[in-house]
């Protein structure tokens, strides 16, 4: 039997850009994980790991990472002047992250040796990807690499922070710095690093950067994790204070000075502006609620680490995917109605986990607010799947 090539090339649609698997693996793991930590967190489920870990690692390292290596492995390759990632390399990697995703969502109800292996076959996964970025980086003769070396550099500390993810898991006191390093040192500064390169790009900005500034940020962040680490005491989570605020203007003042913000620009626009200022406004209010925790002896469980990974990571993202769905596949990036809603959608998402924090800190005992959270979250990641996935699964209709 034989096929036109028509008939071919849409049968391997899913798998002919590189964006399309991965982003499908990790909006599908958002729902699906974030489903299983609610009902962990619950008592409905019981899992074999550590709760905390189970819901820091599988964001970062199976949802987050998977939508980064499909945006970066799309993008990078043009940031360094190369050829795109050959299909044979990157649908390796994917079937590696695949196969360890199972696992670990097997192991969660079977055994944590099964976990384990899990995570050792995603570092096999991360260590792929940062070869084929160290790569493209090395080979590059482009006139400008600072962008790809920072990108490259947080990619390479997500690495380490896989590793030193793994490492936690038999050596406890080691856990709280591993959590920490991977959130500040990969997660987030990742996400600034693409995305202030890429928005202005969006956005025609043609005011010139401080050359220093995202080295500046690097050192920032490297002191906010270490005192993140260590702010159990006092004198440590004032110094943190300072440097939230620190962090918070300086950020603020150089993202105003690039010019950016229009009232007329398109919806896709907006939401990564949106994203972007979130970063400032995220440390403003952890050093708000750290002082507070100081003044009233309370905990306002992570609320400045949920502000980041939501307001400012997963706006971006969300803007970044639905951009890059509709551009790869054919269409114009304007946002209908329905993925204006989303957008908006996403700061109802930040808004509700802001609230469950609060009731945390100031003993509203308001639980609902855990339901009402996570199933946001759900509601978010189902919504955008439901207009999307179609999309990256068998194209435009």
């Amino acid at each position: 039997m034989t096929y036109s090539k028509e008939e071919e090339e849409k049968e391997n649609y899913f798998l002919s850009q590189v964006h399309q698997p991965f982003f499908t693996l990790g909006v599908v793991n958002a729902i699906i994980l974030m489903l299983i930590f609610a009902l962990t967190h619950k008592g409905v489920l019981h899992i074999h790991m550590d709760e905390e870990l189970f819901h820091v690692y599988s964001l970062i390292f199976i949802v987050f990472t998977n939508i980064f290596t499909g945006f970066l492995f799309t993008t990078y390759p043009r940031y360094c002047g190369e050829e795109p990632i050959e299909k044979p390399y990157y649908l390796k990697v994917f079937t590696i992250n695949l196969i360890g995703n199972v696992l670990f969502i097997i192991g969660l109800f079977i055994h944590f040796y099964l976990i384990l292996a899990s995570m050792l076959l995603l570092i096999f996964g991360h260590y792929k990807i940062v070869t084929k970025l160290r790569t493209l980086f090395d080979k590059s003769d482009a006139a400008n690499l600072e962008d790809p070396f920072w990108i490259l550099r947080a990619f390479k500390f997500g690495l380490y922070g896989n590793i030193l993810m793994v490492l936690s898991t038999v050596f406890h006191p080691l856990e709280h710095f591993a959590v920490t390093f991977s959130f500040y040192m990969f997660l987030i500064f990742l996400t600034f690093s693409v995305g202030q390169r890429m928005i202005p790009f969006f956005s025609h900005s043609m005011e010139a950067k401080d050359e220093r500034f995202v080295s500046a940020v690097f050192v920032l962040f490297i002191m906010k994790t270490l005192l993140v680490t260590f702010h159990t005491y006092e004198y440590v989570k004032i110094a943190e204070i300072l440097l939230d605020v620190l962090l918070g203007a300086y950020l603020l003042n150089e993202f105003l000075a690039w010019k950016m913000l229009d009232k007329n620009a398109h919806a896709i626009i907006w939401v990564l502006h949106l994203g972007l200022f979130w970063l400032p406004l995220a440390f403003f209010i952890d050093a708000l609620s750290l002082f507070a925790e100081l003044m009233f002896d309370t905990d306002f469980v992570y609320l400045g680490m949920h502000l980041l990974a939501i307001g400012f990571l997963t706006t971006i993202l969300i803007g970044f995917g639905t951009r890059v769905t509709y551009g790869h596949s054919g269409q114009p990036p304007q946002a209908n109605g329905f993925v204006k809603s989303l957008f908006i959608f996403v700061q109802v998402v930040v808004l509700i986990r802001f609230l469950y924090s609060l009731n945390i800190g100031l003993s509203w005992d308001k639980n609902f607010l855990f339901d009402i959270s996570f199933s946001a979250w759900l509601l978010l990641f189902i919504l955008w799947s439901a207009k999307f996935l179609p999309i990256l699964v068998r194209g435009k209709k």
